[in-house]
């Protein structure tokens, strides 16, 4: 799948059922390998709090880990992340 393909599909996170944004201006990040760590996602949900690895803010996007996505279908993509662990 190429990372265009994603373009347009909204994120659903699998634990809540909350919409955490389209990809469509998103960032991708990138192991010093080659592998893909996260999608990084405008934020429209209340969200945007997520929070990084030194606890500081990370604005008015989301970071979604690549191990989180469960299901990319034709419309949607399905994660799983349950925010609690980062309050």
């Amino acid at each position: 799948m190429l990372l265009s393909e994603l373009s347009g599909k909204e994120i659903v996170n699998l634990h809540d059922g909350a919409k955490l944004g389209l990809i469509g201006d998103s960032d991708i990040k990138i192991s010093n390998t080659g592998k893909i760590e996260a999608l990084i996602i405008s934020s429209r949900s209340g969200y945007s709090w997520f929070f990084n690895r030194n606890n500081e803010k990370e604005g008015d996007f989301v970071v979604v880990p690549w191990k989180a996505i469960k299901k990319i279908g034709s419309e949607v993509i399905i994660v799983d992340i349950d925010y609690a662990q980062f309050v």
